[in-house]
């Protein structure tokens, strides 16, 4: 793929990219990162040695090829009550847990990350949109900082018409629903599908999020990593709402993941079991029918109670369809013993095979044994999931999730709701509970019959434009292009100021 990069030693651009701490945050960041290095920028990667583990065999094929890339690895300091070698946020990481890797990075912030601006001397900053602290670190250098917003464009459209109108609070109860205004589309909802920060006014993420967003307000512009067909529309009305700039670089996976040793081991490929995760998974699949097989992922971040462990392994039995089930680490003796005694059943009779922890989500999308995904509807999945041309089950549990399921199952038309109406906090369970015949039959929709063969020409469509936005000519590559020269720009602006 032709290069956009810049010409001479004089006028190479440097970034210094700075990922969150929660793999969700992390992996496309670093993809981003990649992408810039791809297209001849100088990039250096700052983060902690557990989260640089999760990426860094990536970062050394990269270099391998010539790419300008590295990784610089920062200490945590030390914070009373938290364990050595923890640096991730996920779904095990209790709220204590949580603050205290917040309080190591605020006080890391203070000292190392800054130190490391003034010894790089980057032309600009690409920022993780929860480190709000870097729009005035960049300041500080005079340098441009670009700040790496996650999820859709669709789903933060929607939770600004919420912030400035309020229709959630004209509504009698939490099941009645009620239309988001100013939006392209008539979006409905209810109140128990949105993010409790909309609801309480002390709630702490509230706070959080004003703070990105008046970060973002201050920065030059923001990366999402959408394409322009899958919300074009409402990229331009993000544009409009929020008043800065706003570049789409997706999809970003397919984009630098382009042979099997990048795909198997984006995300954590240290931890692929040898014979379960790396062979296991993939004999099983070129024993199954071309897209006979349905993929079940949640994500890094779920947790889920025995009682809906119970109902998803007895409605992945019922469906009638071959399954791979990524299962996350579960501590509950009850839940674990069950899930093992249920592998074990469906592993005998070829019907189903499980995952624990990290899965090679790139590989087995792309096989062709796979026919549906059922998926949280975070953001990395879903684009994932379209760029492999594939059709899903929307199961939402938290952050903008519910947002992205309407784009999905109502603009798109490329989904199915298994019928989930509440937004729970990531480290709790919540009250609701999927049965397994709401489960059983998503998934009997999403796999076979006539509705299953329309969401299949139209992802199929959507997959097209996907791989054509990141060719040369293409609307991510044009923006990648954009983004790269008006950075050059700025620094060649800077060069020409007199020293004062």
């Amino acid at each position: 793929m032709e290069s956009i990069g810049v010409e001479g030693e004089y006028e190479k651009l440097k970034a210094i990219f700075l990922p969150f701490i929660t793999p969700s945050h992390l992996v496309p960041v670093v993809d981003i990162a990649r992408i810039f290095a791809m297209h001849g920028v100088d990039v250096t990667i700052i983060t902690t040695p557990a989260n640089a583990a999760v990426f860094q065999s990536s970062i050394d094929r990269d270099a391998s090829r010539g790419r300008s890339i590295r990784t610089h690895l920062v200490k945590l300091p030390h914070v009373p009550g938290l364990p050595e070698g923890v640096e991730t946020i996920n779904a095990t990481t209790s709220k204590d847990t949580g603050g205290k890797l917040f309080e190591a990075l605020n006080k890391t912030i203070q000292t190392q990350f800054q130190q490391l601006f003034h010894q790089y001397k980057p032309d600009f900053l690409v920022s993780d949109m929860f480190y709000t602290w870097s729009v005035d670190a960049a300041a500080e250098l005079g340098i441009p900082r670009l700040i790496y917003v996650g999820g859709t464009y669709f789903a933060h459209c929607a939770m600004d018409s919420l912030e400035r109108f309020e229709p959630h609070k004209k509504v009698e109860s939490d099941d009645e629903s009620f239309l988001i205004p100013g939006l392209p589309y008539n979006m409905e909802m209810t109140r128990s599908q949105i993010p409790v920060r909309f609801k309480k006014t002390d709630d702490p993420f509230s706070y959080l999020m004003k703070m990105v967003k008046e970060s973002e307000k201050r920065s030059h512009g923001s990366l999402f990593k959408s394409f322009y067909a899958f919300e074009g529309a409402y990229e331009e009305l993000y544009r409009k709402i929020t008043g800065t700039k706003s570049w789409n670089v997706g999809p970003i996976s397919s984009w630098v993941n382009q042979d099997a040793s990048d795909k198997g081991s984006r995300g954590h490929g240290k931890e692929v079991e040898e014979g379960k995760g790396k062979v296991g998974w993939l004999a099983w699949l070129n024993s199954k029918q071309k897209g006979s097989v349905v993929y079940v992922c949640f994500g890094s971040m779920n947790s889920f109670s025995a009682t809906q462990i119970t109902e998803i392994a007895q409605g992945l039995e019922d469906c009638g369809h071959d399954f791979i089930w990524v299962v996350r680490k579960i501590d509950e003796d009850e839940s674990r013993v069950l899930v093992e005694e249920f592998e074990k059943r469906v592993e005998g009779n070829k019907k189903g095979y499980l995952i624990w922890g990290w899965a090679p989500q790139l590989l087995i999308l792309d096989h062709p044994a796979v026919g549906g995904v059922v998926t949280h509807c975070g953001m990395n999945t879903v684009i994932e999931t379209v760029d492999a041309g594939l059709p899903m089950v929307t199961w939402p549990l938290f952050a903008e999730q519910f947002f992205n399921e309407r784009l999905l199952v109502d603009v798109l038309k490329i989904a199915v709701p298994v019928g989930a109406t509440e937004w729970k906090s990531w480290s709790e369970f919540g009250d609701e509970i999927v049965e397994r015949e709401k489960i059983a039959k998503a998934i009997s929709l999403l796999m076979a019959g006539e509705e299953c063969e329309k969401l299949r020409r139209r992802v199929k469509a959507l997959s097209d434009e996907a791989k054509k936005a990141i060719q040369i000519g293409g609307s991510s590559y044009n923006s990648l292009k954009d983004v790269i020269q008006e950075m050059k720009s700025l620094k060649l602006e800077k060069l020409k100021k007199p020293v004062t």
